[in-house]
């Protein structure tokens, strides 16, 4: 999607609700919610964590890349059960979304973002800085990420990337 070639939609009712589920997305992951997250997704949504310079060059290899809600799940179950870390809690802060119709359902978003990360002792530093590349549907009512590309300006990353962004 070409941001100049995009139109804005015309009715105001989906953009207010695409805003509105962009941020209760990122509300979700602020707030530990994190069984939450498959569930802003269609059944075969894809997520994929990507650095700004495999997603320009056309690299389709990213730093996570998870298909299906399934998959999603199980990401969160094993965060829950499996996996040692370090607990830590993030802060998004989102610019506005720029959001083009492709159709009556179909979507698509760019969201700027910032990501603060919260340490255990207090510590907090910029964690992730980005965009979000989102393909939305909306069926009845509601909007779904049937894709979410996250494109990291960095192609460093700190290994305490568990979370998802």
């Amino acid at each position: 999607m070409n941001d100049a070639e995009a139109e804005a939609p015309a009715d105001p009712v989906p953009r207010t609700r695409i805003e509105d589920f962009l941020v209760d997305y990122a509300h979700a992951i602020d707030d530990g919610d994190l069984r939450a997250w498959p569930d802003f997704f269609t059944e075969d949504g894809v997520y994929q964590i990507i650095s700004r310079e495999n997603f320009e060059a056309g690299l389709p290899m990213g730093i996570l890349s998870c298909e299906g809600r399934g998959m999603m799940a199980d990401r969160v179950s094993a965060l829950e059960q499996a996996n040692i870390f370090e607990a830590h809690t993030y802060c998004h802060i989102l610019g506005p979304p720029r959001i083009s119709e492709e159709s009556p359902e179909l979507y698509g978003a760019r969201t700027n973002f910032n990501v603060v990360r919260t340490m255990q002792d207090g510590g907090s530093e910029m964690f992730a800085v980005g965009r979000y590349l989102d393909i939305i549907v909306v069926a009845d009512g509601r909007p779904l990420l049937r894709e979410r590309r996250v494109v990291l300006e960095s192609r460093r990353v700190d290994i305490l990337l568990v979370y998802p962004l």
